[in-house]
């Protein structure tokens, strides 16, 4: 690749991971919905082979949750946003399925992850999207067994997707009686507790082809530090946004950032 093409990419995984951050503390994603159609599309430029494509995407895009995340929870929790009681509860079950996604997303095919990542956006975008937030299915969120069963569900597919647990894991929370504002403070630190696991599970992840330089195992170390610092700067800019929106508004945004999101990835799944 000539330095024009480098600089060209190089210029486009900094604005994504500028978007990623935002996005992040707005909406307690992790960036990842951003960051893997990005990833996915760039990763080409730099040699990847198309059916590991979708795969350096995901654990790349989990590997800049984990600063993104202590960045966005930091400050969610200055603003008294974030659940620890439900944090100590779920962790064993975030923890475990961060690595089970991981280890999962390893040795799936291209379009399996593209297919899953595109239903789990539209599903989750609908949910956010109607105005249905008052519906509940229960006032309490379960802690004990039922909670990490939950938190271990959201984490094992938040994994194999690259994304940092807030996409499962806000409309969880508010389905289960939780505030809005406070489940996307609280799904923010579900990104550290995800992406740790995972991403050693990515690191150590053996594709079984030669990808280029600078990757390890499936985590693309250029991609990393180039998004990871700029996530980590908008991190709190997204997080101290989201405490000035309504409620309404911030499902939409979120909803609004799922449709693109699973139209392009239905069209990567297809278009296989």
């Amino acid at each position: 690749m000539d330095f024009s093409a480098l600089f060209f990419v190089a210029t486009l995984l900094l604005c994504a991971g500028l978007l990623g951050g935002l996005v992040a503390g707005l909406l307690g994603v992790g960036g990842g919905i951003i960051l893997v159609p990005v990833l996915e599309a760039l990763l080409g430029t730099i040699g990847v082979p198309p059916e590991w494509r979708m795969h350096v995407a995901v654990a790349t895009s989990m590997s800049t949750v984990i600063p993104t995340a202590i960045s966005s929870s930091r400050a969610h929790h200055a603003r008294g946003a974030t659940d620890w009681n439900l944090i100590r509860h779920w962790a064993p079950g975030l923890m475990a399925g961060g690595l089970a996604g991981s280890l999962l997303a390893a040795s799936a095919s291209g379009p399996l992850l593209t297919g899953m990542f595109a239903v789990a956006a539209l599903l989750i975008a609908l949910k956010m999207f109607l105005p249905i937030d008052h519906w509940r299915i229960r006032e309490r969120l379960p802690l004990g067994l039922g909670g990490n069963l939950i938190s271990g569900f959201i984490a094992t597919i938040s994994a194999m997707l690259g994304i940092g647990g807030g996409m499962l894991g806000v409309p969880a929370m508010t389905l289960l009686g939780q505030p809005l504002h406070r489940a996307v403070g609280t799904a923010a630190l579900f990104g550290l507790l995800i992406g740790v696991p995972a991403t050693i599970g990515y690191l150590f992840a053996r594709p079984g082809v030669a990808l280029p330089g600078l990757t390890v195992g499936l985590v693309s170390a250029l991609g990393f530090a180039l998004i990871a610092p700029a996530s980590v700067l908008m991190a709190p800019q997204g997080a101290k946004l989201a405490h000035s929106l309504s409620k309404r508004a911030l499902s939409q945004a979120f909803a609004l950032f799922l449709f693109i999101v699973a139209l392009r990835m239905f069209y990567r799944t297809f278009a296989t």
